[in-house]
């Protein structure tokens, strides 16, 4: 059975993320008081529903209690947000996320209990950040006590040599935790080209120009990384 979600408020970002999940085979149900929003969506998700989110009668309407998680995207309406998320927390969703545009949004939404809650243009502001401080970086996903899961696109120094001879964790303090690689197919007499994760690359493995990296470990080791192997 697919996953159900909710997606209130259809900006850019609610857009973003209903198109996605229903891309990658969600139920989605699409919320948005704007008809026109709505209808620019409807043929992309299973449900697109135009009503106001603060009316928890017109919420309780579209089950939305029984979706598993309920994505609450609304942009600059402030109370909009908050009075959308005290009517889901009423209906008993079990798993509310909400954007925050501001810290004292944030603070609020905490104090109503929110355990989830995004600030997309922060995490974006830190990806663009640290891309243009470390070109060879593809992406990056921060986690506590200063360390980052990070894709990066293999440093020139390291092309064609093997894992072993790398000694990530021994060098660097580094765990590479997987490689996509760039495979060239054939189809139907047809070539192309995938890209395949190598899992867990033993210390055999060359890498490749094309390689990216996928390591576990702290910023400043991954800057290190990059710096002394341009």
């Amino acid at each position: 059975m697919a996953d159900k979600f909710a997606v209130i408020g259809l900006g850019h970002f609610g857009y973003a993320v209903a198109r996605n999940l229903a891309a990658r085979g969600a139920e989605v149900l699409a919320i948005d008081r704007d008809i026109e929003r709505v209808e620019s969506i409807k043929d992309d998700v299973a449900y697109a529903v135009a009503l106001d989110a603060t009316d928890i009668k017109a919420l309780s309407s579209q089950n939305v209690a029984d979706m598993d998680a309920v994505l609450v995207a609304i942009g600059e309406n402030i109370e909009g947000l908050l009075l959308t998320t005290v009517q889901l927390l009423e209906l008993g969703v079990k798993r509310i996320i909400a954007r925050a545009m501001a810290d004292q949004q944030r603070l609020i939404l905490e104090k109503l209990g929110v355990k989830e809650i995004l600030s997309p243009e922060d995490e974006v502001g830190k990806l663009v950040a640290e891309k243009l401080l470390n070109p060879n970086m593809k992406a990056f996903l921060p986690l506590p006590d200063n360390f980052s899961i990070v894709e990066i696109q293999a440093p020139r120094r390291i092309v064609n040599r093997k894992v072993g001879q790398v000694r990530f964790t021994d060098n660097y303090a580094l765990d590479l935790i997987t490689i996509k690689r760039v495979y060239e197919e054939y189809h139907d007499g047809r070539k192309f080209f995938a890209e395949h994760l190598i899992n867990r690359p033993t210390d055999d493995i060359a890498i490749e120009q094309s390689d990216v990296l996928i390591v576990l470990g702290k910023s400043t080791d991954v800057e290190k990384f990059v710096e002394l192997n341009r």
